[in-house]
């Protein structure tokens, strides 16, 4: 039997292995319908909308809607949602909201967080099956393929691959089914109780993380895994930050 407690872990992707950290220069061209450029305030709440994991950011209609709750089933949909917040959200001109939208969904706009490669390493070094599991629309692997860990990582649980979102238990399932594993063997790691923590109801253990900006959160994952009883060795690995 095996000493950790588990035999795989599943990660979930947006604010817990990577972050969307936009760059000072995606939004220094963005303008209202007045011409006028965002200021900073603006340009923070924008982001919020555009970033935050749950809820309707904006008004809507019926079929935008529609494409809003469904985003992470559809690259369409995920497109047209996301086209539709930031209209509502005062960028008028279209060419920019395209701009800033294929920067929000390039898998090499974002930052990954301190701890993601060596946690991965060390878990692939102790035998650990893995996957990535996300409720997202757009492919992530090459930015895995970009620090060299994609290999690394068995199974890449996409919702617009597979057709279910979390909190929805088929995704899970679907996990554990591609790594072969037993739910009660496996570990959810995440920052959302609600989506991520849904693992549960299929028998999975789970574990909270903050979605902080990286800056702020270099340990987070070995905190995480520590405190869900996986003691993976990681030279210089602190378990107190």
């Amino acid at each position: 039997m095996s000493a950790q407690p588990f035999d795989a872990v599943l990660f979930d992707f947006s604010g817990t292995l990577f972050r969307l950290e936009e760059d000072e220069s995606w939004l220094a061209d963005i303008t209202d319908e007045r011409g006028e450029p965002f200021d900073v305030h603006r340009q923070a709440e924008l982001m919020r909308r555009m970033t935050a994991p749950t809820g309707q950011p904006v008004e809507m209609d019926a079929a935008e809607h529609h494409a809003w709750i469904n985003r992470d089933r559809d690259p369409r949909w995920h497109r047209d949602a996301y086209l539709t917040v930031l209209r509502r959200s005062g960028v008028a001109d279209e060419e920019q909201a395209l701009g800033l939208y294929t920067k929000l969904t390039d898998p090499r706009c974002w930052t990954v967080y301190p701890d993601t490669v060596p946690v991965i390493e060390a878990l692939a070094g102790e035998g650990l099956a893995m996957a990535v599991l996300s409720n997202i629309a757009f492919d992530i692997r090459p930015a895995f393929a970009a620090l060299g860990i994609d290999d690394l990582v068995s199974e890449f649980v996409l919702s617009f691959e597979v057709g279910a979102v979390k909190p929805e238990p088929e995704i899970f399932r679907h996990a554990t089914e591609a790594l072969g594993v037993s739910p009660e063997r496996t570990l959810m790691v995440g920052d959302s109780e609600d989506a991520d923590g849904a693992a549960r109801r299929i028998g999975c253990s789970f574990a909270l993380v903050e979605p902080l900006p990286t800056a702020e959160r270099r340990r987070g994952l070995w905190r995480a895994l520590f405190a869900a009883g996986l003691s993976p060795s990681e030279p210089g690995a602190g378990r107190s930050s």
